[in-house]
């Protein structure tokens, strides 16, 4: 005999960030009304929803700031995430849940981040300040384990950066590289002691993009990203501080998903002066309605 129970239910949206065209690219299910439920209950939600990230909307805490989010792969909640700032702020403000303004605050487990948002509906741009980034040298040497994970060395030495998640950052000189790898997940993932993932990157020879991107985090239940908020602020602000920026300018736009089936651009805007990132793109909804939460 089955008990009865209330459904707990909660609106929802699943969007897709970093493109304007549905299903090229980055989906996040983003829950609101998140109140009353657990850590645990989150981490269950974004385990099944099985996307990279997951989100759910809170009360802000922060008198300054428009709303609060909380962030979660299949395996583990973030302090920050670009794809799941930017994907929230859309799904806030299409719903009307937010005023829509030029910019907001958003609160999350990194701090409050200035968003701005430039123009409305399918054309409209939201942009979001990653936390600033903190650089450091991998704990070990990992030079010949992610030359071997990879199958290709990166032209320098790879760098940690932090931008709420760590990133191990190879630069891969050029887009054919990049395009053409064939990593190792299982190598890739023996690096988690060091990153979250695995970011890697090389100039494009075209007028539309200067970077190709591709991000790995086997060991968090994500083998490639589609399209990576964070790893795209860890690039610029790793570009800022080696002189890396003078060929294609501090405002330039990435390239990443094509070789997971999608076709994601990340607007990146760097700061001359200060380091400071923003990321930024497009978002189209995909699905909204109603989402059944697990039951007490």
């Amino acid at each position: 005999m089955h008990t009865q129970r209330t459904l707990r239910t909660s609106a929802f949206k699943q969007v897709d960030v970093f493109t304007a065209n549905p299903m090229f690219g980055n989906a996040l299910a983003v829950i609101f009304d998140a109140e009353g439920l657990t850590t645990q209950d989150m981490q269950r939600v974004a385990s099944w929803t099985n996307l990279s990230e997951t989100t759910f909307v809170l009360p802000p805490t922060q008198p300054t700031a428009d709303y609060r989010v909380r962030i979660f792969t299949p395996r583990s909640e973030l302090p920050f995430a670009g794809h799941p700032s930017v994907g929230t702020a859309h799904a806030l403000i299409e719903s009307e849940r937010i005023t829509a303004k030029t910019h907001l605050v958003q609160e999350c487990a990194a701090g409050l981040l200035p968003v701005e948002v430039i123009g409305e509906g399918i054309d409209q741009r939201i942009f979001v300040r990653a936390p600033r980034a903190a650089m450091r040298a991998p704990a070990r040497d990992v030079r010949g384990e992610l030359t071997r994970a990879l199958g290709v060395a990166p032209i320098l030495p790879a760098m940690v950066v932090n931008v709420g998640p760590d990133w191990l950052l190879c630069d891969l000189g050029s887009e054919d590289v990049v395009r053409t790898l064939q990593p190792d997940m299982t190598a890739i993932a023996r690096l988690s002691d060091v990153a979250i993932g695995v970011a890697v990157f090389g100039r494009a020879n075209n007028q539309d993009y200067a970077l190709a991107v591709r991000a790995f985090a086997p060991a968090d239940g994500v083998p490639e990203d589609p399209v990576t908020g964070s790893a795209n602020a860890a690039i610029g602000a790793f570009l800022h501080a080696n002189g890396g920026l003078k060929k294609i300018g501090a405002n330039y736009r990435a390239s990443q998903g094509r070789e997971v089936g999608r076709d994601g651009y990340v607007d990146v805007r760097v700061d001359d002066a200060t380091g400071e990132v923003d990321i930024g793109g497009q978002t189209v909804t995909c699905v909204d309605g109603v989402l059944a939460l697990p039951h007490k």
